[in-house]
């Protein structure tokens, strides 16, 4: 038992060693590669704190703009599509059965206008739900803010956060689906969102770290959508294309490129040029 241990822990220091140097227990090897697509909700659930107002997709203007997006994501080669809905449940590969068959029409929601008809255009049999359950305790903070005399320059924060998604409604209005999700799953813009849950996290103090334990609840819903995409994974050759809502995107990015075993891929890199500089 002890060697067994002591085994592990080397193996355990080899892939810490060669992370630091840039490589991986496989470097040279082929590697799964993971491509993981922020998107909007298309069909404005309004589940969020803020929300973007989408127009209609099914107007023929989006429609051409899905067909294009669908191009750049063929580029990806996906053997498996993994979609925002619950893992373990039958209901969106239900539907996307009956999709393929001709007996449903697509839904305005995103998985389906994205996923669907892509995994369709690919051949896919089916679909695959990896969402996990979890707790999102804002109220907490909420109080917290209150009770400390800092309601004020939480409410400042919340303000930019609604500026920002009001900004990207805009943006919409005047570019195509593509141009936006460009925009959304930007490093820049990535960032910025990561930073907003990071700032929560400085709403606590021991006996009520509400705000350390909101991301930090945020944080273990996403590492388990990680561990369900990763279970996907059954040969090198796979290339698995994760279709979340962008304020995932970090979090789920953050998990999958410290995955030495796996290669992340991002939108930009199958975009042409002259569309990566649309302004």
């Amino acid at each position: 038992m002890r060697r067994t241990i002591l085994c592990l822990v080397a193996a355990t220091a080899m892939v810490v060693l060669a992370q630091a140097q840039g490589t991986s227990p496989n470097a040279g090897g082929k590697r799964a590669e993971v491509l993981v697509l922020g998107v909007y909700h298309m069909a404005n659930p309004g589940r969020d704190i803020f929300n973007m107002q989408a127009d209609d997709v099914l107007a023929p203007k989006r429609q051409q703009e899905l067909a294009e997006l669908e191009a750049v994501l063929k580029k990806f080669q996906p053997t498996k599509i993994a979609v925002e809905a619950t893992y373990g449940e039958d209901v969106v590969p239900k539907r996307f059965a009956d999709y393929l068959a001709g007996t449903r029409p697509l839904s305005r929601n995103e998985v389906e206008q994205i996923g669907f008809r892509l995994a369709k255009d690919m051949g896919h049999t089916t679909i695959y739900p990896v969402d996990a359950d979890g707790d999102f305790p804002f109220q907490r903070v909420l109080d917290y803010a209150r009770a400390t005399g800092q309601s004020a320059k939480l409410d400042a924060m919340m303000g930019e956060i609604g500026a920002m998604v009001k900004a990207q409604d805009e943006y919409l209005k005047s570019h195509s689906v593509l141009q936006t999700l460009l925009t959304m799953n930007s490093d820049a813009k990535v960032a910025q969102d990561v930073g907003f849950y990071v700032l929560e996290a400085r709403y606590g103090e021991p006996g009520d770290y509400a705000g350390p334990d909101l991301l930090a609840e945020w944080y273990r819903r996403n590492v388990r959508i990680y561990n369900n995409v990763a279970k996907l994974i059954t040969t090198p050759e796979d290339r698995i294309l994760v279709i979340f809502g962008a304020g995932h995107l970090g979090w789920l990015r953050q998990d999958f490129a410290a995955d030495p075993t796996l290669r992340l891929r991002k939108l930009e890199e199958f975009v042409p040029a002259e569309t990566r500089r649309a302004p």
